[in-house]
């Protein structure tokens, strides 16, 4: 199954289907008054806060816009900044890597004296961090306390099952299995903490094959989680047919509405309109992912270190300016500033 790149990347100017949310994507916040201070400095935008990333478009041109997964931010927190449109002003910065690039952004409220914009985008940004284990395959994990499995707000067990053999080993090992609404735990009688919790997000297929321990439930996980093949002997086999047959049925349901357990309430219910597309009554046009390498270069963060490059004359410009960065030149600086 698992998740795409929504929540893991940073994304500009995404034609407008890949801005509608994705399945099991929701909107916790939304304002209608952020300014994209460092792209798009003086032109008021949306900021759209859901539960896998941050979404900002501007509004008189919805075609330029952003989508940060939560997964990209290592950065988080306020900064004083000069709005064109706020002046001297205290701004939500962001700091992100995505594809070994890092990117710095910077969202201030045209609201006087509001905060929200940082509220939420700190709320949901603490709460994507805190519930991995809803999202990620956890081997050895501190999931099981007195052989008792540590259930998560929104888990619930629907199984239990003992005498269930782990076969990842020659000898195999002896434990409990735990299925639940979001995922599968299995954990060893002899030591709890030779575990694994394994979320549906993860897996790829659930089969029944023979093994050299005869029949067996065999479970194989997507390459972003390590690509492992899990192998679990339940006796006897009739037993073995049922939890197929429901671990199957669990994985379906959860296919069709994914929890990803990112759960945070704002008290104003005021901009509450999760299920609206995002660029509604704009026209489709050309798409702009052409233009991306010039954009780039106004939120790249790469190589900054504080230092001025060396001072060398142009002869496009007739003055003496500050040399370039490689692979850039005179007219891809040109193109970003704004008209």
């Amino acid at each position: 199954m698992g998740l795409g790149w929504e929540d893991k990347e940073v994304h500009f100017d995404l034609s407008f289907s890949d801005m509608r949310l994705t399945i099991g994507e929701k909107v916790i916040d939304r304002l209608d008054n952020i300014e994209d201070t460092k792209g798009n400095g003086g032109d008021r935008g949306k900021l759209i806060i859901t539960n896998l990333r941050i979404l900002w478009h501007s509004v008189s041109n919805p075609r330029i816009n952003l989508s940060i997964g939560y997964n990209s931010i290592t950065t988080l927190n306020t900064k004083i900044v000069n709005s064109k449109l706020r002046g001297t002003t205290q701004a939500l910065y962001l700091m992100t890597v995505c594809h070994g690039s890092r990117y710095e952004f910077i969202f201030t409220n045209l609201v006087p004296g509001s905060m929200r914009h940082f509220t939420s985008v700190t709320g949901v940004h603490k709460a994507y961090t805190t519930s991995k284990a809803y999202r990620e395959l956890k081997l050895r994990g501190a999931v099981v306390h007195n052989k008792r499995l540590r259930i998560l707000p929104l888990e619930q067990v629907c199984n239990v099952l003992h005498g269930v053999w782990n076969l990842s080993s020659d000898q195999g090992s002896l434990g409990t299995f735990y299925i639940t609404n979001v995922r599968l735990v299995w954990f060893a009688d002899m030591n709890e903490a030779f575990n694994i919790s394994l979320p549906y997000l993860q897996i790829n297929s659930i089969r029944i094959r023979d093994s050299k321990f005869g029949r067996a439930l065999v479970i194989t996980c997507n390459q972003t989680s390590g690509g492992y093949i899990l192998g679990f002997r339940i006796d006897p086999e009739d037993q073995l047919n049922l939890i197929f047959k429901e671990l199957s049925s669990l994985f379906t349901v959860y296919a069709s509405n994914p929890i990803y357990g990112i759960e945070y309430e704002w008290s104003s219910k005021e901009d509450e309109k999760e299920n609206a597309i995002l660029t509604e009554d704009v026209e489709e046009v050309d798409d702009p992912r052409n233009e991306i390498s010039n954009v780039l270069i106004t939120y790249s963060a790469n190589g900054d270190t504080g230092k001025d490059r060396p001072i060398v004359y142009s002869n496009e410009l007739g003055l003496a300016i500050e040399s370039l960065k490689e692979g850039y030149t005179i007219q891809k600086l040109w193109e970003v500033v704004p008209s």
